[in-house]
């Protein structure tokens, strides 16, 4: 039996994906809520509940990008140029976002100045990386194999529809995760944060997923349609009651379950996304096999991630494990 490494590639890169997302999602959510929390103890609390981590996450972006320019180096020679100014504004958020990060602490004098970069940095990448998706979504001209649009064919009402769901959604991540580490009224803060941010995640989910089927007659055909909506129908089902769960769950007042259920419901929308473009990696045209590597190249790079990713993985987890629990005043820095 054969093994198509092509498949196995793309949901490596997909695994890489979903780790940067639910992980640096969190994170950025933190960010983004960061306004409404008060100046001082409760600021220094919420950015040391990730202080220990933050950095480590982006490694999945780095595998991610390195990935699809290794694996499916067509697909990265299309999408980059469709998206060239939302990527550098997502770069760039994130680079604020990081000096940003570290300097507040060090320079006491100008905090205000930092938190406000913070905050900007971390909308700046998640609108970046939401319209990104949303531009990929819509479809990518292609002729030639190279990308034929113009330069603003990413701006469009769809992909700011995707940027302000992926907004919600990371808010939602960021502040599941300060109810899981955080306590007294901080906590009860980020509760109450938690609740509007799932709400307007799964409305913005829904009206995501409506727009899809309108969007192109494949995508309705995939979930629409016997015998493929029988394959597609369970990620809907369970989206509902994992949202459901979610609820329940942050009105119950749970510390850690609201944010495993958020990393759930992200998976789900992760395996929607899955239904909707495959075989593509740059709808509508451009497939898996398209895009791929020569099978001797790919071969090569498994060798390298079959040694490199169980490490990543394994420090990852240790370092979630050495600084697990609630966060005190003390913290990282």
């Amino acid at each position: 039996m054969s093994i198509d490494l092509t498949t196995i590639w793309a949901f490596i890169i997909a695994f890489a994906v979903f780790a940067y997302v639910v992980m640096d999602g969190f994170d950025l959510g933190i960010g983004i809520l960061f306004p409404t929390f008060d100046p001082g103890r409760e600021r220094d609390r919420a950015m040391n509940s990730i202080a220990p981590v933050w950095d480590g996450n982006e490694t999945w972006l780095v595998l991610g990008g390195g990935g699809l320019f290794a694996a499916f180096p067509l697909a990265y020679a299309v999408i980059l140029p469709a998206t060239y100014p939302l990527i550098i504004a997502m770069l760039l958020g994130l680079v604020f976002r990081g000096v940003a990060f570290e300097y507040r602490w060090r320079d006491p004098a100008h905090r205000a100045f930092w938190d406000g970069a913070f905050t900007i940095g971390s909308l700046v990448a998640a609108m970046a990386q939401g319209m990104t998706l949303g531009a990929l979504l819509q479809g990518i001209e292609v002729e030639g194999r190279a990308y034929a649009g113009s330069w603003f064919d990413w701006l469009t009402p769809y992909t700011l529809l995707t940027g302000v769901g992926t907004v919600a959604g990371y808010a939602l991540l960021g502040a599941t995760w300060l109810i899981w580490k955080l306590d007294g009224e901080a906590q009860a803060h980020a509760r109450k944060l938690a609740k509007r941010a799932a709400w307007a995640t799964l409305g913005l989910m829904g009206a995501v997923s409506i727009y899809n089927v309108l969007l192109n007659t494949d995508y309705a055909a995939r979930w629409l349609t016997a015998p493929e909506i029988y394959f597609a129908a369970p990620v809907p089902i369970l989206t509902a009651i994992v949202a459901l769960a979610l609820l329940r769950a942050l009105s119950a007042e749970r510390n850690s379950k609201p944010f495993w259920l958020a990393l759930t419901l992200f998976f789900l929308g992760m395996a929607g996304l899955g239904v909707t473009i495959w075989p593509n990696v740059v709808p509508p045209d451009v497939t898996i096999w398209d895009a791929a590597a020569p099978e001797r190249s790919q071969i090569f790079m498994l060798v390298g991630v079959a040694i490199t990713m169980p490490l990543i993985i394994a420090y990852t987890a240790w370092a979630y494990w050495v600084f697990r629990g609630k966060v005190d005043d003390e913290g990282y820095h």
